[in-house]
């Protein structure tokens, strides 16, 4: 199955230039959601994983299935002041400005192996900031899993002592 048969490539959005790859047609079809989620367990079940990351909202999508598959947690990294406990966060630059993520502080347990899960790897920020959230709460993040790269946007190079699996590639 090739799963890019079921992303949807949308040009100039949001904005001119920008082609956007949208995955709701891979979510709506069960068979390639299932492949792809197996591809990702498959990766996960070599790193013996504790717990599942997945940054909001699009890495609950892609995580939540593949915490449920392997038997373990899902943790949910959010933005600020989006979870109702005590928190930790952290402040990362955006092309314009900076944005504040945020997992509660006990979400993971020292020692705990995680797996990070999210649709896209783009430019990388999103993820360096999700891998230093679990590791200033104790985790070892031995993987990070993306349905879709990016490859221009060489988001790669900020977390390139992590090892990773994407199932696209653009």
């Amino acid at each position: 199955m090739d799963l890019k048969d079921y992303i949807a490539s949308i040009p100039d959005y949001p904005s001119k230039g920008i082609v956007f790859r949208d995955i709701s047609p891979l979510m709506a079809d069960g068979m390639a959601y299932r492949e792809a989620t197996k591809q990702i367990v498959d990766y996960a079940k070599e790193k013996r994983i504790d717990m599942v990351v997945g940054p909001e909202a699009r890495g609950f999508i892609v995580g939540c299935p593949v915490a449920y598959e392997l038997g373990v947690g899902f943790a949910p990294v959010r933005k600020k002041g989006k979870l109702p406990r005590k928190t930790i966060e952290v402040t990362y630059d955006l092309e314009y400005g900076t944005d504040t993520l945020t997992l509660h502080e006990d979400a993971i347990k020292p020692g705990q192996r995680v797996l990070i899960c999210d649709d896209l790897l783009a430019t990388g920020g999103t993820i360096k900031a999700t891998t230093e959230l679990v590791e200033e709460l104790g985790g070892v993040v031995v993987g990070c899993a993306f349905l879709i790269e990016l490859m221009d946007l060489h988001g790669r190079d900020k977390i390139k002592d992590y090892d990773m699996i994407t199932l696209m590639e653009y």
